[in-house]
């Protein structure tokens, strides 16, 4: 499998290409991938429509085309159980994926594979849900709101699947900063789990991103501003030395002093999340339980 596209050239990822090398670059991959440039691949199995009632789980990876009010548009609903195990009773942890990514990034990344390996290794089961986000992760006053849709509407379509509520969260990059957004307003959460959290240091790096409409809004949601709201005992964090984000998880690290996690070689790249997940997932799995 190849490197996301989308996650991989992200805006909330720093490079010494040059726009022609990228360009280049990316229609490389596409080519590698058996994909003509303009296409995006689907990694996973097709989308199937909501169900009109409960219905539990039946098998370990489902996508589900769901409508979000909260969005004000469809989006991807993507389920991960273990495989061999009952889904229907087990908690969950939500997964958030990374700037210019979507829920099936975390396919892409081989969660599936990562969740049986720490299960079959004596990690109590549990479930992830994923879905599709934008904007960090928050609320900019457009009509699309993604933490209102984690807040309102995923617990219900988690009920609806037979599954216990949302217990933990797990970010990646821009999924790392609307993580520890969520757990501000979630006190309850056993587990929050980033790996290169896309978190800024000052308002003229946040402004950079151009996500943020102004100062007051990027302060009112910035985790790093707001760490008393997160608990060392359940937060992990993991990024590598060559992260163009690693400053700021540094800083993450010494205010909240977590639990799990680490600072080690790698990069903001699908390799070095690929390395860090089983851990990720084994820190939230542990708390679950």
């Amino acid at each position: 499998m190849t490197s996301s596209p989308k996650e991989s050239t992200g805006p909330d990822r720093v490079s010494g290409l040059s726009r022609r090398g990228l360009l280049l670059g990316g229609a490389a991959a596409l080519l590698a991938s058996g994909c003509s440039p303009g296409t995006t691949p689907v990694v996973g199995p097709p989308a199937s429509s909501a169900p009109v009632g409960p219905t539990p789980l039946s098998s370990p990876v489902t996508v589900e085309r769901v409508r979000s009010k909260a969005r004000g548009k469809d989006v991807d609903l993507v389920l991960v159980a273990p495989e061999g195990t009952p889904a229907t009773g087990l908690p969950v942890c939500l997964a958030l994926h990374g700037r210019g990514a979507s829920a099936r990034t975390f396919l892409e990344l081989r969660l599936p594979e990562a969740l049986n390996q720490i299960v079959h290794s004596g990690t109590k089961p549990f479930a992830i849900a994923a879905v599709d986000g934008d904007n960090y992760w928050v609320d900019l006053g457009s009509g699309d709101d993604p933490q209102r849709m984690l807040t309102e509407e995923m617990p219900g379509w988690i009920a609806q699947r037979g599954l216990r509520p949302i217990a933990g969260a797990l970010g990646i990059s821009m999924g790392g900063f609307g993580a520890l957004r969520y757990a501000r307003d979630h006190r309850e959460l056993s587990a929050v789990a980033v790996c290169s959290a896309a978190l800024f240091l000052s308002w003229p790096d946040a402004r950079s991103r151009k996500v943020f409409a102004d100062q007051r809004q990027w302060e009112d949601n910035e985790p790093l501003l707001h760490t008393e709201g997160l608990v060392g005992s359940r937060t992990g964090v993991w990024c590598g030395t060559g992260d163009p984000f690693v400053a700021a998880d540094r800083k993450l690290i010494k205010a909240v002093q977590p639990a799990g996690g680490k600072i080690s070689t790698g990069a903001h790249t699908d390799d070095y999340w690929r390395e860090v997940l089983p851990d990720a997932l084994r820190f939230v799995g542990e708390r679950l339980a």
